[in-house]
């Protein structure tokens, strides 16, 4: 069987990070991700893009 398992991708997420919350943040997660049905990951990746607006201005 192949390495390479699962199904191809267009938008590999092959940067991996490690983040250290406090009490409040991870509240706020949880509840967002509770709300939303998405997962952690993608939660922050949402938080991630709204950033962007704030870039160069």
């Amino acid at each position: 069987m192949s390495p390479r398992t699962g199904r191809p991708t267009d938008n590999r997420k092959g940067k991996p990070i490690h983040v250290r919350l406090d009490e409040h943040s991870e509240n706020i997660l949880e509840q967002y991700t509770t709300q939303e049905n998405v997962s952690r990951a993608e939660a922050i990746r949402r938080g991630i893009a709204k950033l962007e607006a704030d870039i160069n201005k």
